[in-house]
């Protein structure tokens, strides 16, 4: 623990009152939204000194913690190239380096991947991320795309971490690079098949991409034309070009709704045409399907009807409006998240019961679309053990014989594999290397079950060494005596916190600490009413099933509250500030990392990014009385704990709390203003404040400062949880 008592840092009280549906508030600390104030930025860099001398103590074990993640990690490493067309693609990187370099080399017939690390003379460099990230202190990549013809490369950066991206172009031919930069896009983009236009999505300024333009290689951007704009802030515009190269689909899509439009990859003048109209409350996804013999498909995963869900519809590809027909019927409690089409098989990504798989459905001709039900004709793949992920990896090629997969779980380090579709062989191609050796024997992962307030069961995902179990313990079975654990959520966008592999929280097991995932409503791990529940007027389910995970893990004797701690970020800070003020005696510690704490005054906002956008998830608390109500109930600013109730100040765990001064998702202020308000109610409790003044929602962008920034965090962690900090 520190040492010396030091004098945290007051921010000033300048209260402002507002009134909504009858209700008063006060905010104290309103002002830290003014960037631009000189005292603003005095206030975060004396709470980023305040909290560098609070820790100055455990520079040593960051530094050691820095050193055992670099050390798990291969720095000199590529990633499995990808086939497409007459080149195989890949990126590799470079001990010392912070980015990856992009390239490619041709393509020989081989049926796997060339894995050879060293450059070799058949290898071109496309783009060397740390040339481009000189002079820069935030440098990120968010487009990288070649054309067709694989002779022009587009790149799309961002050098400030607010995620508006400058998109150029560079010749692969040695002709001289195209002049022009285009401002403002987002990370929506397509290739026409002429390779000589583009598609890419436009930021409004409340950072939504709103507007799809047609820009031709070489011209000047103010010539570009506006091909569709989105008037309605709830919706995002999205583009992508389809496997089978032959149509661009873009979509119009808020939470609970979307509208997708198409347009020949050959034919990129033409105008959009209507596939999906917007009907509100109906969700889809499309692809377009090639068939060995030339035929044209149209596949819909959607919720129409009351699939819940989603079910699969098909339709022949021709003039005028699809005849959509049902192939794969709704079936409850199996979450359809994906489909990928190929000429000769599809590939449905599903979730059940908190596991992912895959389903491949094979078929040698388009007739069999007009079948009952594709799935009589399916296999699936499945992780050997559970908890497990398994997803789709990067499968560039429509005609092919082979799928790529990808694999992992909380002692499986990351897998490739690439499976025969004709004889479901595995081949291994490539699994993460740790480096000094690593045994995934050595620790034991199991799932439980805790139960909710209201009888709900709540999926846990835990991991931790062997050695923590008695002689007789199996998996699933609770340390032989309490551990200290960290307990991690998120739990909103129906986002699945799905269990991965991690190197950096090797550093917290091997001192025998519990790694606990709770896979809390509002997430989507159970299916789409696992996200029902814990969004609008139901969003408190998220924060009692957290407790309830807690509860449950102190109740088996896995830890203790003297020694758990929570971790949870963007939303999962929301997650942890809400707990911090429901449950905080469950904990004694808790990390809240850009955390959106003052979601009722950012949600009554609508010039904020998001906000808009954000009503389906949230609420409007502007329009809508109840809404307002429910937000203010659990929005973590609005509820901070001043005194006990016998009137003796109340004081909270330890809070270690990250902001980015150029986050566009969650504003600077919204952590500023929670810790100012902590230390005005008790100028005691023991709250950290730290703010990138060079990054966004993300953090740092290079791979070495992410890795110093983890080393941060856990060497905090590790102390909380009064770990053997050697």
């Amino acid at each position: 623990m520190n040492p010396s008592p030091l004098t945290p840092p007051l921010a000033q009280s300048l209260p402002v009152s507002t009134t909504m549906h009858g209700d008063t508030r006060v905010d104290e600390f309103s002002w830290l939204r003014e960037r631009d104030n000189p005292d603003v930025i005095a206030y975060i860099a004396a709470e980023n000194a305040f909290t560098e001398e609070s820790l100055a103590h455990l520079a040593p074990l960051r530094s050691g913690l820095f050193n055992e993640i670099k050390s798990r990690i291969v720095e000199t490493d590529m990633s499995v190239p990808v086939r497409r067309g007459p080149y195989w693609y890949y990126s590799r990187t470079v001990e010392d380096l912070n980015y990856p370099i992009f390239c490619r080399r041709p393509f020989e017939n081989e049926s796997i991947p060339p894995l050879v690390i060293e450059a070799t003379q058949q290898e071109e460099i496309l783009f060397d991320e740390n040339i481009g990230a000189e002079g820069h202190d935030f440098y990120s990549v968010g487009i990288v795309s070649t054309s067709p013809d694989h002779m022009v490369l587009a790149i799309a950066v961002d050098t400030v971490g607010n995620e508006r991206h400058e998109l150029t172009f560079r010749r692969l031919d040695g002709q001289e690079n195209p002049p022009e930069v285009i401002r403002d896009v987002a990370y929506g983009f397509a290739w026409s098949n002429d390779s000589a236009t583009v598609f890419y999505t436009r930021i409004d300024e409340a950072w939504r991409p709103f507007q799809l333009w047609r820009h031709r290689i070489g011209t000047d951007p103010d010539t570009d034309v506006l091909v569709l704009e989105e008037p309605d802030a709830r919706f995002n515009i999205g583009l992508g070009r389809t496997r089978d190269e032959q149509v661009l689909v873009v979509t119009s899509s808020s939470s609970t709704t979307t509208e997708t439009y198409f347009l020949a990859a050959d034919n990129p003048e033409a105008d959009l045409e209507i596939l999906c109209p917007r009907i509100n409350g109906v969700e889809h996804s499309v692809e377009h399907l090639t068939t060995k013999q030339g035929e044209q498909w149209w596949l819909r995963l959607t919720n129409q009807d009351g699939a819940e869900d989603f079910r699969l519809d098909a339709s022949p590809h021709s003039q005028g409006a699809p005849d959509w027909k049902t192939v794969i019927a709704h079936r409850p409690k199996v979450r359809l998240e994906g489909i990928d089409t190929f000429a000769t098989f599809l590939v449905l990504s599903e979730r059940e019961n908190a596991e992912t798989q895959l389903r491949i459905i094979p078929f040698t001709d388009d007739r069999q679309f007009l079948g009952d039900d594709l799935t009589e004709k399916s296999w699936v793949i499945v992780a050997d053990e559970q908890p497990q992920t398994t997803w789709i990896g990067q499968n560039a090629e429509n005609d092919t014989e082979v799928l790529r997969i990808c694999q992992d779980s909380l002692v499986m380090p990351h897998t490739v594999s690439q499976i025969s579709l004709a004889s479901k062989e595995v081949t291994i191609l490539k699994q993460q290397e740790i480096p000094g050796g690593y045994n995934p024997n050595d620790y034991v992962t199991y799932r439980s079950w805790a139960t909710g307030a209201d009888g709900a069961k709540i999926p846990l995902s835990i991991v931790h060494l062997r050695s923590l179990l008695g002689p007789e313990g199996v998996p699933g079975d609770a340390p032989l005596t309490p551990a200290p654990c960290l307990l991690y959520g998120y739990g909103s966008y129906e986002i699945s916190i799905d269990p991965s592999f991690s190197t950096a929280r090797m550093s917290l097991l091997e001192r025998g600490v519990v790694f606990v995932i709770a896979h809390i409503r509002g997430g989507g791990e159970l299916g789409r009413h696992w996200y029902d529940q814990g969004r609008l007027s139901q969003k408190t389910n998220t924060f009692d099933d957290f407790i309830a995970a807690a509860d449950h893990l102190i109740e088996r004797g896995v830890t203790t509250p003297d020694q758990l701690a929570a971790r949870g970020g963007s939303a999962g800070g929301l997650l942890v500030g809400a707990v911090a003020n429901r449950g905080p005696d469950r904990f004694c510690a808790l990390l809240a990392e850009v955390p959106f704490v003052d979601a009722l005054n950012s949600m009554l906002d609508p010039s904020l990014p998001l906000t808009v956008g954000e009503y389906e998830e949230w609420g409007n608390p502007s329009d809508d009385e109840e809404a307002y109500q429910t937000i203010r109930s659990y929005s973590p600013y609005e509820n901070i704990v001043g005194k006990n109730p016998d009137g003796s100040p109340h004081r909270y765990p330890p809070l270690l709390i990250t902001a980015g001064l150029n986050d566009t998702r969650v504003g600077y202020w919204e952590p500023a203003k929670f810790v100012a308000r902590l230390r005005s109610l008790n100028i005691e409790n023991p709250v950290l404040l730290r703010t990138e003044m060079g990054a966004g929602h993300g953090g740092p962008s290079g791979r070495y400062d992410s890795w110093k920034d983890e080393a941060y965090v856990l060497s905090w962690l590790l102390e909380q949880l009064e770990v053997a900090t050697a």
